[in-house]
């Protein structure tokens, strides 16, 4: 409610910490946050989808590794606004120009983490799947991809906290997120809209961080082997000198 005989209200005194903005807009947080998470995600699945073959392609011909990590490396420095720019003649004034903007960014980090992956695969490895019969679909699912995973997961990782920041820069289309409540916010000098839409940023990227650590872990259980099987050892060890 506005201000009272006890003092005006903190949407009246303009605080940076406000329950009453929490309670009069929460569906339009809701709604920023959604549009948030969705123009992040499908951005980085499709980045995804795109550097996984990129990364295959400069394994398979070492000639075309130079090109392909040079083109999104190029691609990264273009500024944000300027890339919008050029988008938008071609796709218009739509959440596309900002999907395809940041899935033109998550390539520079996941295609070379990704190659990186691929290239950290011992050779005896592949060898060994060759000589029990497996084809070069099945080496590439069953043996690659799996043993390339933490070097993939972890550039996702990045690449998704990354997203979700620049995601933000969207605003100036329209479609941002939570980035449309932080420039309104700062158009009008709306304190708790600034703040609360910037803590969810912040916390949105945590969870997703939090989220892949936690995938990367179930993925790949025998990153975690070695350690335990070291403990393991320390112990028969220490066993085997009492007895003795």
């Amino acid at each position: 409610m506005s201000g009272t005989a006890a003092g005006p209200s903190c949407l009246e005194r303009n605080d940076w910490i406000c329950g009453e903005y929490l309670r009069t807009r929460s569906q339009e947080l809701v709604d920023a946050t959604v549009q948030h998470i969705g123009i992040t995600a499908v951005s980085v699945l499709i980045g995804l989808l795109i550097a996984v073959p990129l990364a295959l392609v400069a394994r398979r011909w070492r000639r075309a590794a130079g090109p392909v990590l040079g083109l999104t490396t190029v691609l990264y420095t273009v500024p944000s606004l300027a890339m919008f720019a050029l988008l938008t003649p071609v796709f218009g004034v739509s959440a596309a120009v900002v999907v395809t903007g940041l899935v033109l960014y998550s390539l520079t980090i996941l295609v070379r983490n990704a190659l990186a992956g691929l290239q950290a695969v011992p050779a005896e490895v592949r060898e060994a799947a060759r000589g029990m019969g497996y084809g070069s679909a099945r080496l590439l699912f069953e043996v690659e991809l799996p043993l390339a995973l933490p070097a993939l997961v972890a550039g996702l990782r990045i690449a998704t906290v990354s997203t979700v920041a620049m995601t933000t820069i969207g605003s100036v289309v329209g479609y941002g997120g939570l980035g449309n409540l932080i420039a309104s916010g700062m158009e009008g000098y709306f304190k708790a809209e600034v703040l609360t839409a910037s803590v969810l940023c912040v916390l949105l990227a945590l969870v997703a961080d939090l989220l892949l650590m936690g995938l990367q872990r179930l993925l790949t259980p025998w990153t975690r082997t070695p350690k335990k099987a070291g403990a393991r050892a320390r112990r028969g060890a220490r066993t085997v000198k009492a007895v003795g």
